[in-house]
């Protein structure tokens, strides 16, 4: 059981930014800025610390939430999507006229169970 999945649509670009800019991480933040939606940076370009949350990976890349936004999260499964339009963030995609958002659900009961273990 998975906490995050991908669409093939946002795959596919995942896997040409990966071609152009190398090892890269997702990371939501829930904050300004575009923060509900999750963004795409090289690694190393966004500064990590104790308060994210490693949630999985998607096409090799990893995926993070800040703790305060998983808190709100937890009990959601997540899936990444892509659409054409410009956010106002930094995220990768956004030169090429697309942007990620998030399509999520509840997790069922037993679900809970086995991501909470």
């Amino acid at each position: 059981m998975k906490r995050v999945a991908i669409t093939e649509g946002a795959a596919k670009i995942v896997r040409q930014l990966k071609e152009k800019h190398g090892d890269l991480i997702f990371h939501q933040s829930g904050g300004c800025c575009d923060g509900s939606a999750p963004m795409i940076f090289e690694e190393g370009d966004m500064y990590l610390d104790e308060s994210d949350v490693l949630l999985g990976q998607v096409e090799d890349v990893n995926f993070y939430m800040n703790q305060d936004q998983f808190e709100y999260w937890k009990h959601t499964h997540l899936t990444v999507d892509v659409t054409e339009g410009r956010g106002s963030s930094f995220s990768l995609e956004i030169p090429l006229g697309l942007r990620f958002f998030i399509h999520s659900r509840l997790l069922t009961d037993e679900e809970n169970k086995l991501l909470s273990k």
